[in-house]
């Protein structure tokens, strides 16, 4: 599969050729449909599944390409509910060695996932607005029940 551009821009995941039309795919929609040959041309450097990740929103895909494990999922989960901490606190609560939490926080910061912030007189992380639109894209809301607890629907 490869990726094609008409004469006005729009890219297409090429399905299959003929002689004179292709079969296409609209990435973003998923609709299929046959473009005259002499309307596309091949886009070069950017492969079909490249195109295809380009359908998710820039929050939700650098959150998705550097987050690799869960315990660092939930470091930004805990810093979106928490809200901006201190690295002393990060290192107390919970269980990274200093170096591992500083090579999360650098990969982080780097991906503009989090950026550093003042707490309480000390070095700390918060999330930046696009991690914490990536965030509340794949988190359920979370709404308090009657009895107090809070329940997910």
């Amino acid at each position: 599969m490869k990726t094609v551009e008409d004469d006005t821009g729009r890219r297409y995941l090429l399905l299959r050729r003929s002689d004179n039309a292709s079969l296409v795919r609209d990435p973003e929609t998923g609709n299929e449909c046959y473009v005259q040959n002499d309307r596309l041309e091949a886009v070069d450097g950017e492969s079909a599944l490249e195109t295809a990740a380009g359908t998710v929103a820039d929050p939700v895909l650098t959150l998705l390409t550097n987050v690799h494990d869960a315990e660092t999922l939930g470091l930004l989960i805990e810093l979106a509910d928490r809200g901006p901490l201190g690295v002393r606190t990060l290192l107390d609560a919970y269980q990274f060695c200093e170096s591992d939490l500083h090579g999360r926080l650098t990969v982080l910061s780097a991906a503009g996932l989090l950026e550093e912030a003042d707490v309480a007189g000390e070095r700390g992380y918060g999330l930046t607005e696009d991690c914490e639109r990536a965030l509340e894209t794949i988190r359920p809301e979370i709404e308090p029940s009657n009895d107090g607890t809070a329940d997910t629907d």
